[in-house]
């Protein structure tokens, strides 16, 4: 962290590249393999992805650059606060919805600045057996976000020391519910070699579609159909 708060202003490429590589050594320290296909669009881009686990800051901070956008509680939690603030996490507090429009306002700015955010529509991680209802709310701010692009990207866990994740090993890389982290890391850690894919959809513009809610809608049935496709291990889902 203080070498990133020195040089980020200075070096050209710092910003971006100290926390992915920040992110992505303590992936392969965690025995987890990221694997990404598609490209990731840049220049003002929301990337839209589902929700597992705390493992998911690392494995999409490790290849993609943008801001993550989180709940405030995440700021006061050990090392994935530290993730978070190298990747100038933007905080919102959902419960409060005066504050939506100022917070929709932040991420609308960062986007206009052609910077890039990381968004998980679901609202929370997921068990990792099905994806939740994207929220269409979390997508506010987008019409004040001039030429911002969208971005479906899925991730998923796909096999754990080189053998298919079965339901119940999926189960033991979610992060739900009132978990505490660092038990929960600490068995993490022990499980193994995890392989971590990461699908980059084509990239839409908010523009084309009616409202919020139909973008919602099309990045939820994107990313779903290829989670399932992925989990299952058909080829398909990694096209």
């Amino acid at each position: 962290m203080p070498a990133y708060v020195a040089l980020r202003n200075f070096v050209p490429g710092a910003r971006s590249r100290i926390p992915s590589l920040y992110c992505g050594v303590l992936a392969r320290a965690l025995g987890v393999e990221v694997l990404m296909r598609g490209e990731p669009a840049s220049g003002g881009v929301l990337y839209v992805a589902n929700h597992l686990s705390w493992l998911d800051i690392l494995v999409l901070g490790s290849r993609l650059d943008g801001a993550f956008v989180a709940k405030h509680e995440v700021g006061r939690m050990a090392l994935v606060n530290l993730l978070a603030g190298l990747r100038e996490t933007i905080y919102v507090e959902r419960e409060r919805r005066s504050r939506a429009a100022v917070q929709a306002g932040v991420v609308a700015e960062r986007l206009r600045a052609g910077g890039n955010v990381i968004l998980f529509p679901e609202g929370t991680s997921n068990d990792g057996v099905r994806i939740y209802p994207f929220k269409s709310t979390l997508f506010a701010g987008l019409e004040l976000a001039g030429e911002a692009r969208v971005q479906p990207v899925t991730i998923a866990y796909t096999a754990l020391n080189g053998l298919p994740l079965t339901r119940n090993r999926l189960l033991e890389l979610a992060w739900i519910g009132d978990m505490e982290l660092a038990p929960h890391a600490l068995d993490v850690s022990r499980l193994g070699r995890v392989r971590a894919e990461i699908l980059c959809h084509p990239p839409v513009r908010p523009a084309d579609f009616p409202d919020r809610k139909a973008l919602a809608r099309h990045c939820e049935a994107v990313i779903g159909a290829s989670y399932r496709r992925l989990v299952r291990g058909d080829a398909e889902g990694r096209a």
